[in-house]
């Protein structure tokens, strides 16, 4: 399926928002719920974590995007036994480092081992299943909420299965059919650990929750009840969804027993259910307490799926990191990957080393009118940028070799065409304070576009008038090198950008 641009911001956004929640919630594991005004931070892990590094929730989940990204078997399914096992021993070999395991799936990984030596012959994914099914017989249950927390990069399956050559499914639609192989998918990666049934219902019903907001801007966690066994079992989750939907619902009315995969789904739709922004539904999640950083983890996932990667504040994102070695930039071109089958765009983004178009226009490296610690150009100049500059923020899509070796590299997803961008005032702002943020920590600041033409005016202009004192007839005029002496030689910025800006300033000076 070929998505569309803001689509493709929300499938992204669905992995970045669940590996944030994570990581913030991360400090607060097990502890006391929280009034209304507390914001949380990162800090270190209840099991060690670094500040702003993922735990088990997105570890666990990184194997499963990376085998749809294609990085563990190039062209095999998550639906086929090689991609399941591909996934499994990357878990095995997680788990033997990993900070924090959790019992049940602890339990199964190490029973998964012990069999392997007297399996010979056998497919490592039949293994799973049945020692998954031993370990719930043993111990007459397996509904802990190991399974659901994973489930960011099974909404994306679905999608990715779809035919290449499906035209992306229109957001204003509101009827398309849930899909059976994003469901399949769901409830065979849970029962690779957690046996219980409603472990599947439940990761069912959140990997078709977003997977619908990735294609829709919508929440509807309803759409996947069809795929509940009919009776009392469908019962039983509609009335959960109706409790964690009402009006007044909130994490906090689910903190107890929030490790049990039914309590966890509960705790993170009311976080969802209940929130004006991804920052909201989050914060929302960690106020609620317990099981934080799971919750947050699965609520920042569906909450990421309807806001999008342009709707997650910048300062969340850039203290994020974890194992293996990755940081957002890398989860974002694994989520573009993943949810594309594994295969680039037709320009080759997100695995092309660079971007670059021969026909764009170069514009050299040139101080900002109104701070001489920020530089402006155009993405060609990234390969001889000044000594000086320390961190880069990119309003273009970037090839995986551009940014130098040992330069902060800060994205920000801005499409310069009017109608595709989901959150274009947001994301505008962000990049201007992103900026500031840099800049007060220190850091000379490269901002760069395409041909720094359109998005670099719009964000230079920006930053000027929020942070450093300009008025916007100043900030227009000093950047508009077609017109006179002004900083950037081919500035044009697009109609609809220069209205986002003014909006922006006008609504800020009420």
């Amino acid at each position: 399926m070929n998505l569309e641009a803001r689509q493709m911001d929300r499938a992204v956004g669905a992995i970045v928002g669940g590996a944030i929640g994570d990581a913030l919630g991360a400090q607060y594991e097990f502890g006391p719920a929280h009034p209304d005004d507390f914001i949380p931070q990162f800090g270190r892990g209840h099991f060690g974590h670094g500040v702003g590094e993922w735990t088990d929730d997105t570890e666990m989940s990184i194997p499963i995007l990376r085998q749809a990204a294609g990085e563990l078997g190039a062209g095999t399914s998550v639906l086929e036994p090689a991609g399941q096992t591909a996934i499994l021993k990357e878990w095995i070999t997680w788990s033997h480092s990993a900070k924090d395991v959790g019992n049940q799936t602890r339990a199964v990984l190490r029973a998964i081992e012990a069999q392997m030596a007297h399996a010979e012959g056998a497919v490592l994914n039949e293994i799973a299943l049945q020692a998954s099914e031993r370990q719930h017989e043993q111990a007459g249950k397996s509904a802990g909420n190991g399974s659901l927390m994973r489930t960011g990069p099974i909404g994306l399956i679905g999608i990715a299965l779809s035919a290449s050559s499906e035209p992306a499914r229109s957001e204003s639609a509101s009827n398309e059919p849930a899909s059976e192989k994003t469901a399949l998918a769901a409830g065979q990666i849970a029962q690779l650990t957690h046996w219980e049934s409603d472990n599947v219902d439940a990761c069912v019903l959140w990997s078709l929750a977003i997977e619908h907001a990735i294609l829709t801007g919508e929440i509807d966690v309803r759409r996947g009840l069809h795929f509940v066994p009919e009776g009392q079992r469908r019962e039983r989750w509609s009335g959960y969804i109706n409790e964690a939907i009402a009006p007044d619902a909130h994490p906090r009315d689910f903190m107890n027993g929030n490790g049990w995969v039914v309590q966890a789904f509960k705790a993170a739709l009311s976080a969802v259910a209940g929130a004006e922004s991804f920052e909201d539904a989050v914060y929302r999640a960690i106020r609620g307490g317990g099981d934080t950083d799971t919750v947050a983890a699965i609520a920042g996932n569906l909450a990421g799926a309807k806001f999008g990667l342009s709707g997650i504040p910048l300062s969340l994102q850039l203290p994020v990191h974890g194992y293996p070695g990755l940081d957002v930039n890398a989860l974002v071109r694994l989520a573009a990957l993943a949810v594309r089958g594994g295969k680039p765009d037709k320009q080759g983004w997100p695995s092309a080393t660079s971007m670059l178009n021969p026909s764009w226009r170069r514009t050299e490296p040139v101080q900002h009118p109104f701070d001489a610690g920020v530089w402006l150009g155009s993405q060609s100049s990234l390969s001889h940028l000044p000594e000086s500059v320390g961190a880069v923020v990119s309003l273009s899509r970037l090839g995986t070799k551009e940014i130098p070796a040992g330069i902060q590299s800060v994205r920000v997803w801005l499409v310069d065409t009017a109608g595709e961008n989901n959150n274009l005032d947001f994301t505008l702002t962000e990049a201007g304070d992103v900026i500031a943020l840099l800049r007060k920590q220190g850091k000379q600041v490269f901002v760069h576009c395409a041909e720094a033409r359109s998005r670099t005016s719009a964000a230079a202009a920006l930053y000027a008038v929020r942070h450093r004192g300009a008025s916007l007839n100043e900030a227009w005029s000093r950047l508009n090198g077609r017109a006179g002496s002004g900083a950037l030689p081919h500035y044009d910025p697009a109609p609809f950008l220069r209205e986002a800006v003014e909006r922006i300033v006008t609504s800020a000076a009420r």
